[in-house]
Parts: structure tokens; C-alpha cells; sequence
């Protein structure tokens, strides 16, 4: 049995990763390659509900509580979904990880990076990413894109510092780790997007043992 994959998107609000995992799954199923589709908070009845509270505009929610929340469901996302496809030799795709609870609760809401990162190896078993694509976009623009799919959610509604603050600490967090993540100009459009996330992916699944005609 091949290795799994474990790939994340990440990235402020709007910036596309929901169109470019699908994109991405598409090109996996396409060419045989056994994969599942996940997010966070999310991927369990538990996160489902979790999520719901999470991005209730109606909520406010103070920073710890927020972070435990998120941690919450991404223990429970591990255990049941992760950790049992990457044993089976499967690519996880996952919209957003542990990087958005740094970004978000450390960078945007000013919660202590150590304690976050401690936390988040207790209830993640230490499970890191193989790959993280982080598409960057300046938050003006990503707000403005997430405000024409409708109502904005909680976190939408936040001012433009605090997704400044956010999109700051995801660029620190790829800056330290350059050889997990891969950044992306967001600005660019679907298909060439696609394609950086394509060629990217094509190296990762010849590393892991996993055939693929990717060049």
C-alpha cells in the first residue's frame, strides 16, 4: 500500500480554495487516483454543528473559546476521516487546517502562538500537512468576492485590520515553513490556478509512490 497524501488549502476569505480543491479533485479522479474531499470545520456530524455556530453572524464569540471550538471539531475530524484515509493509501484534500486557527485566532485575534501550536499537537496527534497551497489575495478583494455570494458570516463581518492581521500571519507561516507550503497569487485566474496546483501536486504524488502522467 501507497502512502497517503495529506494536502490543505489555505488562504484569507475569498480567495478560492473551495474552487481550486474541486478542480484539484476532478484532476485526481481523472486520472485514477484514490482520493477523499474534506474541510474544517466540518467533515463530521460533529463539525457540521460545530460549523454552525462558528459562522452564526448572529454569535459573538470571544478568541479562546473560538480556538477551542475549531480544536474541537478538528480532533474529531482527525480521528474519523483523516487519519483513516491517509491509512488506506489515500490523498486527503481538506479546505483549511491547524494554519487557519494560527492565522485566524493567533495572527487576527491575538491568542499566544505557543499555546495554540500545543494545543493543536494534542488534539491532531501531531498530523501535519504533506502539502499546504496557500492562495494569497489582499482582503479588499477577497471580502468584496465573499460579500457577492451573499449574506457575509461571522468571520466575513470582521474589519478589514483584523484580515489583514489574518493574511499576514498565513505569509509568516509559509515563510517559515517554504518547503510545506506552496503560495499562490489568487488574483490569477481559475484555470491557470488550477494548473500551479496541478504541476505542484504532480511532484508530491511521484514522492509518495502514487502514479501519475503529472509533468
Amino acid at each position: 500500500m501507497t502512502p497517503g497524501l495529506f494536502i490543505t488549502f489555505e488562504g484569507p476569505e475569498g480567495a478560492g480554495k473551495s474552487t481550486q480543491l474541486a478542480r484539484l479533485a476532478e484532476q485526481l479522479e481523472a486520472e485514477g487516483v484514490p482520493y477523499i474531499v474534506t474541510r474544517e470545520p466540518g467533515g463530521t456530524p460533529l463539525g457540521t454543528r460545530v460549523r454552525d455556530v462558528l459562522l452564526d453572524p448572529a454569535l459573538t464569540i470571544d478568541p479562546l473559546p473560538e480556538f477551542l471550538l475549531y480544536s474541537a471539531s478538528r480532533a474529531q475530524l482527525v480521528r474519523d476521516v483523516i487519519r483513516p484515509a491517509l491509512e488506506r493509501g489515500e490523498v486527503v484534500l481538506c479546505d483549511r487546517y491547524a494554519d487557519s486557527s494560527l492565522a485566524y485566532q493567533g495572527a487576527g485575534r491575538g491568542l499566544d502562538a505557543a499555546f495554540l501550536n500545543a494545543l493543536t499537537q494534542e488534539v491532531t496527534g501531531g498530523l501535519t500537512p504533506d502539502l499546504t497551497v496557500l492562495l494569497d489575495l489582499d482582503p479588499g478583494v477577497g471580502l468584496a468576492r465573499a460579500a457577492s455570494r451573499g449574506q457575509p458570516d461571522r468571520l466575513e463581518r470582521a474589519d478589514l485590520d483584523f484580515h489583514r492581521r489574518v493574511r499576514q500571519g498565513f505569509l509568516d507561516l509559509a515563510a517559515r515553513e517554504p518547503g510545506r507550503f506552496v503560495v499562490l497569487d489568487a488574483t490569477q485566474d481559475v484555470e491557470t490556478l488550477a494548473a500551479s496546483v496541478w504541476r505542484t501536486m504532480g511532484e508530491r504524488l511521484r514522492g509518495a509512490g502514487v502514479r501519475s502522467p503529472v509533468r
